[in-house]
């Protein structure tokens, strides 16, 4: 992020406008219509106000002269756009005297860039590319235009009347955040962004115990609770809508170290975050002192997340952390993920049931080669079941030791999917006998070991089966 988006309050001042034409006048009309007061020097070219109303007109001062000689004292900031070649002598000036300034498609000269805006009135969201494609900050906020409800700024201006009230009613914040959070999220909010603001207004008056509609505790603390949230793969957009608003609202996130920091940053930014998984063979926090950080967390009020990659309750201890949880009476609840098994099918195509071909899917765990020892391999030769191994790249001989002992078939399909739905991502695919090997070929993990004929119709399987029929006409032509 080479510029930080700042709002500036342009009716502090005047802004100096230099430039004419179509690029000054989308500029004029940008800076009226959050009402500003603009100085235009029409350089190079003539002024022009049509299109403006008669209020923002008259907000605009028609100046003669040089620009790069004009007084600057009241000026909160200067906008370049149509000028021709001032622009470098303007953001010598601006810099001089410790103003910002955009020169229009010129990033070496410019302290501010303007993003692409979605007004809605009190709500202003603006998106930016850091100068390096407006078209591109365009279709986001055209999205973002089609997302957001029309009376959204209403909803703010609306809490912005309550909110001194609300303030010396509720002067602890972190119960305050919370209160808002319930009037946005629940019936009030609902009212003011359909129209009805003035059954909102009393509604919000008939709250009666604002520590009751807050959930506060009689201490005077807020109920805490303890959310765990199923991170998925890794790809940040395969969180689900629920997930990521509990990421939102959480106080603290516990999270693991499988957990892509882009997730990670879907938080909210002044959440408390802290690291408590661990690696095979790392040292790292044992459960039991993971249960106790949650059920602190959820006493002391705060809303806590742990957040854990792929699927809580799939060889994720998400079942060990509710029961503690319930033994503790915490209010705690679940949000699934995506398991990094159903994550590296999908996005290498590899089919876990087919008909006619595999009818049944296994799930194990193996992160070392007694784990793999200790698995009944006899129950899983039945070469209609696709089995899908969690943590099994240290332990891939001795997987493929206890299958080939218990008579699956050496020529079995199996894959090796690391990092799956990474921009990392990589796959090695092959036989049961060569398993050890492709292991080899990812470059390290995590990793899915998928093993059964379904794999055979696996994207980098089918490619491979291409290469090879390939060079066999090569050498046929030969």
């Amino acid at each position: 992020m080479r510029f930080l988006p700042i709002f500036l309050d342009v009716q502090r001042g005047v802004v100096l406008l230099a430039g004419a034409g179509d690029p000054a006048r989308a500029k004029l009309r940008l800076l009226v219509s959050a009402g500003a007061r603009v100085r235009w020097y029409a350089v190079g070219g003539k002024h022009d106000l049509s299109g403006l109303c008669a209020d923002e007109a008259s907000r605009v001062e028609l100046a003669a002269g040089d620009p790069l000689i004009a007084e600057l004292s009241g000026v909160v900031a200067i906008v370049c756009a149509g000028a021709g070649d001032i622009g470098p002598a303007m953001s010598a000036r601006a810099n001089a005297a410790g103003l910002p300034i955009n020169v229009m498609d010129d990033l070496d000269h410019s302290t501010f860039i303007f993003p692409a805006v979605v007004d809605r009135g009190d709500v202003v969201v603006a998106v930016g590319t850091g100068g390096a494609s407006p078209v591109v900050a365009r279709r986001v906020r055209e999205r973002i235009e089609a997302l957001l409800p029309e009376r959204i700024g209403e909803l703010a201006s609306f809490i912005g009347r309550w909110r001194k009230t609300i303030h010396d009613l509720i002067p602890d914040f972190a119960l305050r955040r919370r209160f808002w959070e319930r009037v946005v999220d629940g019936p009030v909010g609902a009212l003011v962004l359909a129209g009805r603001a003035d059954e909102a207004e009393s509604a919000l008056k008939n709250v009666g115990d604002a520590s009751a509609f807050i959930g506060r505790l009689q201490s005077g603390e807020a109920a805490g609770s303890v959310t765990l949230v199923g991170a998925g793969p890794g790809d940040p957009d395969l969180l689900t809508v629920k997930a990521l608003r509990a990421l939102q609202d959480a106080d603290v996130v516990f999270y693991d170290e499988l957990v892509n920091p882009d997730i990670l940053g879907r938080a909210r930014r002044d959440a408390e975050r802290v690291a408590v998984g661990r690696r095979v063979g790392k040292p790292g926090m044992g459960q039991d002192a993971v249960n106790r950080l949650l059920i602190e967390a959820a006493r002391a009020g705060k809303r806590a997340v742990r957040l854990k990659g792929g699927d809580p309750f799939i060889f994720g201890r998400g079942g060990e952390e509710v029961e503690a949880l319930r033994q503790a009476k915490v209010a705690y609840s679940v949000i699934p993920g995506i398991t990094a098994g159903i994550g590296a099918a999908a996005q290498f195509e590899v089919p876990l049931t087919f008909r006619h071909q595999a009818l049944r899917v296994t799930f194990l765990t193996a992160h070392k080669a007694s784990d793999a020892e200790m698995v009944d391999w006899s129950t899983l030769t039945d070469v209609a079941m696709t089995i899908v191994v969690y943590m099994g790249m240290m332990a891939a001989p001795s997987v493929r030791k206890g299958l080939l002992a218990a008579g699956r078939s050496p020529k079995t399909p199996v894959g090796v999917f690391a990092r799956a739905t990474r921009s990392d991502a990589a796959a090695a695919t092959g036989t049961l006998d060569e398993l050890p090997e492709l292991v080899e070929k990812v470059a390290g993990g995590p990793a899915i070991l998928i093993i059964g004929d379904v794999v055979a119709h696996a994207m980098p399987a089918r490619r491979q089966q291409l290469t090879q029929l390939a060079s066999l006409f090569q050498v046929a032509a030969e």
